[in-house]
């Protein structure tokens, strides 16, 4: 298995020069973000991921995690490990500084997590599920519950979880059976069960802080009758010590395909009379807090996405350099590294492109984040905030399917070895399956795509998100390079197939919304592609700018220009056919 050696370079080209740090450092609040403190923390980062948590990716895939009397286990490792990334201050980056956070920009803290979960994505998990719980709390939590449980959530001394899932509740929230009871203290009684509750039960932090979805006793019925509580593995007294255990439990470990690291727990709330839970917001607003959660979870799953496929790029890359076998067809040269035949450097290039366009847009919009929650204009804010939750369902279901072929094409390329689990391959194509899978499926992040960002407002934010692509296609058009004049023209279509099936599948799902879903998921792979060409547009358009300025690495920026023109004809180019299944696959239903 090959060492992971974080992309710094990549990184800082995107955070710099595509999403424009500086920008975002003038934003109230993100002052301090400047480009050398930047390349600092991505350094420290970097070492980090790749010198304490990636040499644990292997032992928590063959170790796995074991509960006994609800006591669970994780690999050899894992806490020194987590004591180490919370000692280095890493859970606090992006957190505000009122609850001990560095309120540093999305922008940067998101270059940080893609390295901790390329590094070790079962590991990863945790801060994850931690920070969207933080979010919610920080949203929706009164002064009281912000003040008792943020300041340790986000140092990692205590940990977060989203409980949603129930045996007869998937995706369909609506059917949660989970009761909270009013108790006379002003707390609630909180009895059922909850599963596939990633890191429900560990042994890494002090506390373990579930937000549990649970129903009221004259709540309404569906989703409008659902409310939001905190529920402690520990309860905390008021001067902030942890109290006597909770009555919630692991019951027991799901036995999983990959992120064998981490532990997937069915949890048990009330065996004993009813676990303590706090109301967090208003009653029956349950399923509105939570999808704050759902948003953060959803960016945070696409950037596993990308970060799976950046490792599964690293490996088949460092393989493909070291395997020699056949025939140079180009210079006849026997026994050469197999990363020279064509068919596999086009293999490479097919990972190393689509991750990058992946990065580049789930970067831009953290971007977009800070400057929906910073910017002193409001029209502006509100600009940014349309901008993401339109872009959201893209970054999580389109990135993630681009993890999936990335581990697929790794496994191809490291040949029969790629079948053996001693490679290492197998487990980030393992690991990478439930990606497209968990806090909504591909179908589902489709299916919000089209009924609630872009039917609900008749398409305006989908004309905000054209809007700038069409400004950055303009801008390219006018730049005198040889290879950026070549593709403009595929660009300029890939963006065309994708605007007119967008507008004709909204004229058409008006009126017959059954038809629309049924090509829901080839629109959103349609966006996707789309906008990773946008992206590659722009990541051309700063690696020009900075070698007309002489102030570019020479290799690096020509070669961000050459991978931007293999991008046009290699992926941009389906979008001609993915157009087509959006426009006639509605048609073709009837009788089905």
């Amino acid at each position: 298995m090959s060492q992971y050696v974080a992309p710094t370079q990549t990184m800082r080209f995107i955070i710099e020069d595509l999403v424009g740090l500086d920008d975002i450092a003038r934003l109230p609040g993100f002052e301090e973000a400047t480009p050398d403190l930047a390349a600092a923390i991505l350094d420290e980062a970097a070492k980090f991921a790749g010198d304490v948590i990636a040499p644990l990716n292997r032992v928590g895939d063959t170790q796995g995690c074991s509960v006994a009397d609800g006591v669970v286990r994780t690999p050899d490792g894992w806490r020194e490990a987590y004591r180490a990334f919370c000692e280095g201050g890493w859970s606090t980056i992006g957190a505000p500084a009122e609850f001990g956070g560095q309120n540093m920009p999305k922008l940067l803290a998101t270059a940080v997590t893609e390295m901790v979960q390329s590094s070790n994505l079962a590991f990863s998990l945790l801060p994850v599920l931690t920070d969207g719980a933080s979010a919610a709390l920080l949203t929706a939590g009164s002064a009281e519950l912000k003040q008792k449980y943020l300041p340790k959530m986000i140092s990692g001394e205590w940990s977060g979880t989203m409980n949603l899932t129930e045996p007869q509740a998937g995706s369909d929230i609506a059917a949660i059976r989970t009761r909270a009871e009013p108790a006379n203290d002003g707390s609630y009684r909180i009895v059922g069960q909850k599963i596939f509750i990633t890191y429900g039960e560990h042994e890494l932090a002090d506390n373990i802080i579930h937000l549990v979805l649970a129903r009221l006793p004259d709540a309404p019925p569906g989703v409008k009758g659902i409310s939001l509580f905190v529920v402690p593995k520990f309860l905390v007294n008021d001067d902030g010590s942890l109290g006597e255990r909770n009555d919630v439990r692991c019951v027991s470990l799901e036995h999983k395909l990959g992120i064998h690291g981490s532990p997937t727990c069915v949890m048990a709330f009330g065996d004993h009379g009813g676990a303590t839970g706090y109301l967090v917001g208003l009653p029956n607003r349950g399923l509105e807090y939570m999808f704050i959660m759902m948003n953060e979870a959803r960016f945070g799953v696409g950037m596993q996405g990308i970060a799976i496929a950046e490792r599964a790029y690293q490996q088949a890359q460092a393989y493909a350099d070291e395997r020699v076998q056949g025939r140079d067809a180009v210079t006849g040269a026997d026994n050469v590294p197999i990363s020279l035949h064509p068919d596999v450097r086009r293999m490479l290039l097919l990972m190393q492109t689509r991750t990058q366009a992946a990065r580049m847009l789930a970067y831009w919009v953290a971007g977009q984040f800070d400057v929906a929650h910073a910017h002193p204009d409001a029209v502006t804010r509100e600009r940014a905030r349309q901008v993401v939750d339109v872009l959201i369902p893209i970054v999580k279901g389109w990135s993630t399917e681009v993890g999936n072929d990335s581990t697929h094409l790794g496994v191809q390329i490291h040949g029969g070895m790629g079948f053996i689990e001693e490679t290492g391959a197998a487990q980030h194509l393992r690991d990478a399956r439930i990606l497209t899978i968990y806090e909504g499926t591909t179908g589902i992040q489709a299916n919000d795509l089209l009924m609630r960002k872009i039917l609900r407002d008749g398409g305006e934010r989908l004309m905000l998100l054209l809007a700038g692509i069409h400004e950055d296609l303009d801008r390219l058009k006018l730049v005198e390079d040889r290879t950026i004049a070549a593709f403009v023209p595929r660009l300029a279509a890939c963006i065309s197939g994708f605007e007119n099936a967008a507008w004709k599948l909204i004229d058409r799902a008006r009126t017959d919304l059954a038809a629309g879903l049924w090509v829901a998921v080839p629109f959103l792979t349609l966006a996707g592609v789309a906008c990773g060409a946008w992206m590659w547009a722009k990541a051309a358009l700063a690696a020009h700018r900075k070698l007309a300025q002489g102030e570019g690495d020479d290799a690096f920026h020509r070669a961000q220009i050459a991978q931007a023109a293999f991008y046009m004809a290699h992926v941009a180019t389906q979008a001609e056919g993915l157009a087509a299944t959006v426009v006639e696959g509605m048609e073709a239903t009837t009788g089905l």
